[in-house]
C-alpha cells in the first residue's frame, strides 16, 4: 500500500493537478525524515490537518550528507519514504536531489506550504513563490525535545 504513495515528481505533478481540479486543497511539506519520531509523527499529522491532501517531499540520500554532514542520513532514503508513506496522515511521498525542496514546489504549486515553528515565514524556501498566485506558507508547533539528533546521541551514549 505505501510503495503507491511513492511517486516521482513528474508522476506526482499530473496527480495533484488532477485533485486540484477537482477542489482538493494541496499541503506540502519536506525534509529529511532520517529515524522517524513521535515528533515527525505529530507533524505530518498537524500538516494533514490544513488541507486535503499532503504530499511530503524527502532529501534524497545526497542532499541530507549535504545538509546534515558525511555521517547522515542513517536510513537510506528509499526506506524513509517507505516509512513516512507508510503513516495514515501522508497522501503521497517523493524524493527530491536538490539542498531544497524550491524545484518541488514551483512543479506541484501547493495550496499550503508547512514547516516547522522553528522556521520564520519569511525564510521558508518556496513561501514567495506560494504568495505569488495565492498560496500561504505556515507553520506548526513542533514537539518539544523530539529530534533525530537527540536520538543519536542518546543511541550513542548508551551503546558507546
Amino acid at each position: 500500500m505505501s510503495g503507491t504513495k511513492i511517486k516521482k515528481l513528474s508522476q506526482l505533478k499530473k496527480i495533484i493537478f488532477s485533485l486540484k481540479k477537482r477542489g482538493k486543497k494541496i499541503v506540502f511539506t519536506n525534509g529529511c525524515f532520517d529515524i522517524l519520531h513521535a515528533g515527525h509523527v505529530e507533524y505530518l499529522q498537524k500538516a494533514k490537518a490544513k488541507g486535503d491532501i499532503l504530499v511530503v517531499a524527502i532529501n534524497s540520500d545526497a542532499s541530507v550528507k549535504r545538509i546534515k554532514g558525511k555521517q547522515r542520513p542513517i536510513v537510506k532514503q528509499s526506506d524513509r519514504c517507505k516509512i513516512v508513506a507508510g503513516l495514515a496522515s501522508v497522501d503521497y511521498v517523493t524524493i527530491f536531489n536538490q539542498d531544497t525542496p524550491l524545484e518541488a514546489i514551483k512543479a506541484l504549486k501547493p495550496d499550503i506550504l508547512i514547516k516547522g515553528a522553528d522556521w520564520k515565514i519569511n525564510k521558508i524556501v518556496g513561501a514567495e513563490f506560494l504568495a505569488g498566485y495565492g498560496g500561504k506558507a505556515q507553520t506548526v508547533k513542533l514537539t518539544a525535545g523530539r529530534s533525530t539528533t537527540n536520538i543519536i546521541h542518546e543511541i550513542l551514549k548508551k551503546y558507546a
